[in-house]
């Protein structure tokens, strides 16, 4: 077997995966190598908000960033399913960010600035939303803050990333990278492998890797807990948002309930304390959530640097080690906007300096 690449992209998340879409759209050699398998760890545990809006409290480069990925998908959705036959189950609705009193109104006024967001009132969100909790005075409502199922998108890059000629290794685990004059051999549970270019996507799994490649930087295991609950009564078209906590509705009737965020935490286990949160909060917006079926419920880790914003770029002292990781709440958002500017940075192509300022490695 030829294990010689141009480039080897280690993690085979959704992040992994959409480099190496983009990469091998432009016929490059380019292999994944996953420890467990393609896209079943924290991408299978995403809700798969596209939230650029609802999730902006950041710097204008980091929402014109999500903004610019957010508005990939829609035509992305197309051109993976033309290619592979998976559909991403991008689901349409939008999402309303509720306020519960007049100060939390207040709050969403920078949001209320954009064009895409309009503000409802508690009647007019009554009306959009059957059941809601009259505790609710009214909601920022963003249109193309819609939601897509995070395996099936990873899943459509990985496949259409083999069909354009890459190679994807699942259970192949990194252990060491050594540089060898203009390559790297990487060392991995399946034997080695050689590249000229390497890219860390193996999100709170990276810090290993950061110490072999001369590097202090750390990520930090953000616990997410989540919940699906199926209703036979309540049939809700928009996603729910406030403080952190959501209700994605699904193409197949679920609502997703979350998230907790438990800072520092590496147990992948749900605990009764984070599902128990999740049901009160869930019950704040649509009461009627306590009656419903649990479908099933899940835990991931969200990989999250100091100052919450991905490293996506290269490394300081080594062109050709590259890393798009801790990608926090929004790597389902950010993944194809991630996948461009790596493929964009290996090819030497212009790219936005604001980009590049806010995500560097050495910020």
């Amino acid at each position: 077997m030829n294990k010689k690449f141009d480039v080897v992209v280690i993690g085979g998340g959704i992040i992994g995966c959409s480099i190496a879409y983009y990469l091998a759209k432009e016929n490059i050699h380019v292999a994944v190598l996953e420890g467990q398998q393609v896209g079943q760890k924290t991408t299978k545990a995403a809700a798969g908000m596209l939230g650029a809006h609802s999730e902006w409290d950041h710097s204008e480069s980091f929402f014109t960033f999500a903004r610019n990925s957010q508005l990939t998908y829609f035509h992305l959705q197309e051109e993976l399913k033309e290619l592979c036959g998976i559909d991403i189950e991008l689901k349409k609705g939008g999402i309303f960010k509720l306020a519960y009193t007049d100060l939390e109104k207040k709050q969403l006024t920078p949001l209320l600035t954009q064009t895409s967001a309009l503000w409802y009132n508690q009647e007019e969100l009554k009306k959009q939303i059957l059941g809601i909790h009259p505790n609710i005075i009214g909601a920022a409502y963003i249109e193309d803050d819609v939601n897509v199922l995070p395996v099936s998108v990873c899943n459509a890059f990985c496949k259409s990333a083999q069909i354009l000629g890459a190679s994807i290794f699942e259970y192949t685990h990194v252990f060491q990278i050594q540089k060898n004059d203009s390559h790297y051999l990487i060392k991995t549970t399946n034997g080695d492998f050689e590249a000229k270019t390497i890219v860390v996507a193996s999100g709170v799994w990276s810090n290993s890797l950061f110490g072999q490649l001369g590097l202090h930087h750390e990520i930090i295991p953000v616990k997410g807990e989540c919940i699906s609950v199926k209703s036979e009564k309540v049939a809700l078209k928009h996603t729910l948002f406030h403080e952190q906590n959501y209700i994605v509705p699904r193409n197949d009737g679920r609502l997703v309930i979350g998230a907790t965020m438990v800072d520092n935490e590496w147990n992948e286990n749900p605990s009764l304390k984070g599902i128990e949160s999740l049901i009160q909060n869930a019950k704040k917006m649509l009461p009627e959530i306590e009656d419903m079926k649990i479908d099933s419920f899940w835990a991931g880790l969200r990989p999250r640097t100091l100052d919450y914003n991905p490293f996506i770029g290269t490394h300081p002292e080594e062109d050709q080690i590259l890393f798009a990781t801790g990608h926090f709440r929004n790597g389902i958002l950010l993944a194809p906007a991630t996948g461009k500017l790596i493929r964009d940075l290996i090819l030497k192509r212009k790219v936005n300096r604001n980009w590049i300022e806010a995500f560097k490695i050495n910020r």
